[in-house]
């Protein structure tokens, strides 16, 4: 599969997820809000219905009083008087219920106001009634309840009562129609959710296909590449190894053969600042020599003093030398550290069981001297034991503290620690300092062949480091630096706990 396959086939799965988010967000939400709204509509049809039957409540309570009380008129029974007096004790509480139901609906509120007054005007009339009876006047309880009659207040309760029922009648059916049409809605935006759902199930079915395949073939293709990778990296690595070799014999050959012609040229440097002196000695004895004199004999005795011209001439010349020798020297430096990284490089590493706390002390009694000219300490903390080559750790530990000493800040009582710990089957090691730092943009630099960063007040050729990493690299572990300017620095390197040397030795 190409990368702009690839790219398509991610954005069409991220579009897919998006849509499928987004769908089941909608729903979601639109669901919650219907299912709401239709909680809602439906508790409004039953606070209808509620306020329905609290007035026929009410209006039954009403009657109950006037048969109970028409019934003790007629019977002085008592079992009349205390249904009375139950379903006058019954009004009020009713009355309440009802005032809350309605309080909502401006109409039913206007009706509640007239409602209110006859009910207490038959309330009063029920007490005359009653007071007559009991006072054995059943005459004029009869007449009260002709009064009652005639003035027909209890019609006018009814009256009222009905307009309030005909009203909840209407709010139950407007209401009724509310809530189902937000069930309607509700049932409806669940079936085009799970539509919408079951499309990018599909969706996503013939995408997972897709991709199945191409994986498919693209194993496929991966198995007909590796089929031959076993003896393809075979010849790479036999090709790479002896390029390797190559090259060591390559820089074996040419320092070796640079080391001829530079000893020549010491040679004829030394004889060059030989015949200079004679030339000079000569010069200054002709300057020398009286008006008409003999020449001084070669060899003749005392000092021969050069002036003006000469003496500069003379002074350049020796100059010169002085440079061709510092010249060939650093030279012959640089080619016998060739020689020995190449002779290092075609060392085989021995594993040895490696105690590092003792090996490391042997390296730091070694410096001792140095150390304490450069007034500092050095701290071994608790070090892990390892299985690798102990003369490359031995380069390795002894090249990093000798530079921590070496780099110290003039006047600062130095401060070096080693520590170390182990992780996941490797021995990390710290080697800090408090001395002058590096510069982080030359933290790659200093691991460079023949690259020094920093002022370059100290002897060097620059292939310490680069030393150093590659003989991390060839244990099979890492190196790293962590430094500022004037904060110090800590070199930290990873090695194997338990070194392979098959595996290392054969990649060399």
């Amino acid at each position: 599969m190409t990368a702009e396959a690839q790219r398509r086939r991610t954005f069409w799965q991220i579009l897919l997820f998006a849509a499928g988010l987004l769908v089941l967000t909608g729903i979601s939400a639109g669901s919650v809000y219907l299912v709401n709204k239709a909680r809602d509509d439906n508790r409004w049809v039953v606070h209808t219905i509620e306020a329905e039957n609290q007035i026929n409540a009410l209006l039954l309570e009403i009657r109950r009083a006037e048969s109970a009380a028409r019934g003790y008129l007629l019977t002085q029974e008592a079992v009349f008087k205390a249904d009375h007096e139950r379903a006058i004790a019954a009004m009020p509480p009713a009355f309440d219920k009802l005032t809350r139901l309605t309080v909502d609906n401006p109409v039913q509120r206007d009706s509640m106001a007239k409602l209110g007054p006859a009910i207490q005007t038959r309330l009063g009339q029920f007490r005359q009634e009653m007071s007559f009876i009991g006072q054995g006047q059943p005459d004029k309880a009869a007449a009260v309840v002709r009064e009652v009659a005639s003035t027909d207040a209890t019609a006018e309760i009814a009256k009222i009562a009905s307009g309030m029922i005909l009203e909840e009648e209407r709010l139950f059916r407007q209401r009724s129609e509310n809530a189902d049409r937000s069930q309607t809605f509700a049932a409806s935006m669940t079936g085009i959710g799970s539509g919408l759902v079951v499309v990018l199930a599909l969706i996503s079915i013939w995408l997972v296909r897709r991709s199945t395949r191409a994986r498919d073939e693209a194993e496929t293709r991966l198995r007909d590449a590796n089929f031959n990778l076993e003896s393809i990296v075979d010849e790479r690595t036999a090709d790479l190894r002896e390029a390797n070799d190559e090259i060591q014999r390559f820089a074996y050959i040419v320092s070796h053969d640079l080391r001829s012609p530079l000893v020549n040229i010491m040679g004829f440097t030394s004889e060059l600042e030989e015949l200079s002196g004679d030339v000079f000695r000569r010069i200054g004895g002709l300057t020398q020599v009286p008006a008409g004199g003999p020449p001084l004999a070669p060899g003749a005795p005392g000092e021969i003093m050069l002036e003006g011209a000469d003496k500069q001439l003379s002074d350049d010349v020796s100059e010169a030398l002085r440079f061709i020798k510092t010249s060939i020297a650093k030279m012959d430096r640089l080619i016998s550290a060739i020689l020995n990284l190449t002779r290092e490089g075609r060392r085989e590493f021995q594993p040895v069981k490696i105690d590092t706390r003792e090996l490391i002390e042997a390296i730091v009694s070694t410096l001792a001297h140095q150390a304490a000219e450069a007034q500092a300490q050095v701290h071994i903390e608790p070090l892990p034991d390892v299985v690798s080559d102990r003369l490359a750790l031995e380069q390795i530990f002894s090249n990093l503290v000798d530079n921590a000493i070496k780099y110290l800040k003039p006047g600062v009582p130095g401060e070096i620690r080693i520590r170390g710990r182990t992780k996941l089957g490797y021995a990390i090691f710290e080697i800090s300092d408090n001395g002058r730092g590096i510069d982080p943009k030359d933290h790659q630099r200093i691991f460079d062949l023949f690259r020094r960063a920093g002022t370059q007040d100290k002897p060097g050729q620059g292939i310490g480091l680069a030393h150093v990493r590659a003989l991390v690299r060839r244990l099979g572990g890492t190196m790293s630096v962590s430094s500022e300017l004037n904060a110090g620095s800590t070199f930290t390197i990873t090695l194997p706990i338990a070194w392979n040397v098959k595996n290392r030795n054969a990649d060399r």
